[in-house]
């Protein structure tokens, strides 16, 4: 693609987020299935963020749970970056019309000490990096109408960032098995997800690897400080205003977040 034919579509999911009218699928735009071209596009719109005076914390591993895969059609994960501003605090609240069309997934975040460099990072790389684990909740958004999306659509769409919630309490990984742990996730006080570490990639390290060496490769890697969403350990669930949810993961503890209604915007 050209460098005009990337910003069209860039500008295309810009004024989509700033209007909140949600636009048709961009894979009409690209090139049919080149993710490299949809990563082209979100680098536009991250490079915009940052010049705008938004501060990168760090990135988000999307579609690693075969449940969410089977709900969006598709078959690899992806990443997108994660911004100061998109931080919700533990226990907080959504403002009504923030976002177009939310869905809410529990996770587990690492939070970074030390750089991961390398294109062949390993599970030691990983874990030596890693200062701390906390739950999370992403709460996910799509700028395309119906979430009617593909894999290009989401990479284009910075991975269909939303918002993030971090609980409170950092578990170092000494005698963690985050492979093991298992998540129940409610909306309203009713289950909505539930799954366990293993069914983010085989574990949530794993998923920590890919995004590591696949960034590595690309010559952006994941920094000391940075937070890794590390995927949904369940399927998505929909939020509407008024919702509250709340996730729980053996091991870490819980995290929790609320959806204001249509009436207050605070």
């Amino acid at each position: 693609m050209t460098a005009p034919e990337v910003i069209k579509v860039a500008d295309t999911l810009v004024e989509a987020g700033r209007t909140g009218t949600a636009c048709p699928p961009v894979r009409a735009l690209l090139p049919e299935g080149d993710v490299d071209a949809a990563y082209a596009v979100q680098r536009v719109n991250v490079e915009r963020g940052v010049a705008a005076g938004r501060r990168i914390v760090g990135r988000k591993i999307g579609l690693t749970s075969p449940a969410v895969q089977a709900q969006l059609g598709v078959d690899q994960p992806d990443f997108g970056a994660l911004f100061a501003d998109m931080a919700v605090p533990e226990g907080g609240r959504v403002a009504a019309g923030r976002l177009l069309q939310p869905k809410v997934e529990a996770e587990v975040a690492l939070v970074l000490g030390a750089d991961l460099p390398h294109r062949e990072c390993t599970v030691a790389d990983v874990l030596r990096a890693t200062d701390f684990a906390l739950p999370a909740l992403e709460i996910v958004d799509s700028r395309i109408a119906g979430w009617d999306i593909s894999l290009v659509d989401t990479v284009a769409d910075n991975a269909s960032s939303g918002l993030f919630v971090l609980g409170g309490t950092p578990v170092p990984l000494a005698g963690l098995d985050l492979r093991g742990v298992r998540m129940t996730m409610t909306r309203g006080g009713e289950v909505v997800s539930e799954g366990t570490g293993a069914d983010c990639l085989g574990g949530p390290l794993n998923a920590a690897v890919w995004l590591a060496a696949t960034l590595a490769g690309m010559g952006d890697p994941l920094r000391a400080g940075d937070v890794v969403l590390t995927g949904a350990l369940g399927p998505m669930a929909v939020a509407a205003p008024g919702d509250r949810f709340e996730a729980r993961i053996s091991q870490l503890g819980r995290v929790a977040a609320e959806f204001a209604t249509e009436g207050d915007r605070s």
